[in-house]
């Protein structure tokens, strides 16, 4: 295992699915774990706000036997109170892991180089790998296997749709982003996954018609339409993307026995109506519960 968790890229196919086979066993025997990292800290470091974040990891860490230390923009205030450098030179000294929840991607790829303990990627604006990874072991307890599955992510080219296409680049899962022109994902990001992909066979693609996008899915997927620090621009957003709500109508299109996901919080009437989020084949819980199973192990693999 790899000392640090920033992207599902960094990680093979094997070592993911090891992960999710920890998760499930962790998820279905949480007493098994309960002092399995007995004595160790996470430092969680927000430059973000969070709900199931800051609630997965804390509560995680303390399932597995350890604690966790909260740290505050106010506190750190990462490249103006104190830089990264002096950041990560002083926890690895306290601390046995860090976790950070943050803007540039190029910070947790600091905090990683100059930090001696492992350093969790808890969301970027390029990526969320954590969420993908939650994502992936939802979709896996659900539909049993990857094979032959096809994802369509509808809406803004985030850093969620980044780390479902990496994700989908190594197990093997089609994935298709329908955004509308000028949202694509980030062009570098597209191309990483789209080399990745030539591994494991999966489809990799980005299509402006949300009805085209949607159509064989067996997972059609959503985000918010302005993402934190887009608050300027969520007015002109939302009459640009309000022809890719996922509605009952868009949901026809998909597979007869598709599900619905969303990494959450929803703007409801928005990206997504209540008659699709609150349906039966929506497992928008089911996927924010396996936050805490998959960080779980993920914490697990790295600190113990």
């Amino acid at each position: 295992m790899k000392k640090d968790f920033l992207k599902v890229l960094d990680f093979t196919r094997e070592e993911i699915l090891a992960i999710f086979k920890l998760a499930q066993d962790m998820k279905a025997n949480k007493k098994k774990y309960a002092k399995s990292l007995e004595g160790k800290t996470l430092a969680l470091i927000f430059e973000k706000p969070s709900l199931r974040t800051r609630t997965t990891f804390d509560v995680g860490i303390q399932q597995l036997g350890g604690f966790s230390i909260y740290l505050s923009p106010a506190e750190i205030n990462l490249g103006k109170r104190e830089s990264v450098y002096d950041v990560a030179k002083n926890l690895e000294r306290m601390v046995d892991g860090i976790m950070i929840r943050t803007f540039g991607h190029h910070i947790v790829e600091d905090m990683a180089k100059y930090a001696k303990i492992p350093i969790i990627n808890g969301l970027t604006d390029y990526s969320h790998p954590c969420q993908a990874m939650a994502d992936f072991l939802t979709i896996l307890e659900i539909k049993e296997d990857f094979k032959g599955l096809k994802l369509c992510y509808v809406g803004d080219g985030n850093n969620v749709a980044h780390s479902l296409m990496g994700a989908g680049a190594r197990l093997g899962v089609d994935v298709t982003i329908a955004c509308p022109r000028g949202y694509e994902p980030n062009v570098i990001a597209y191309l990483n996954v789209k080399e990745a992909a030539k591994e494991s066979g999966a489809k990799i693609e980005i299509v402006h018609d949300p009805v085209e996008g949607v159509k064989g899915a067996d997972i059609v997927y959503t985000d918010v339409w302005a993402s934190m620090g887009q608050e300027a621009e969520a007015e002109k957003r939302k009459q640009i993307f309000m022809p890719y709500q996922v509605n009952d109508k868009l949901m026809s299109y998909a597979n007869p026995d598709a599900i619905f996901m969303h990494c959450l919080p929803a703007h409801r009437g928005e990206e997504v109506t209540d008659s699709v989020i609150d349906a039966e084949y929506s497992v928008v819980f089911q996927e924010a519960e396996n936050r805490l199973h998959v960080q779980k192990a993920i914490m697990y693999e790295l600190m113990k």
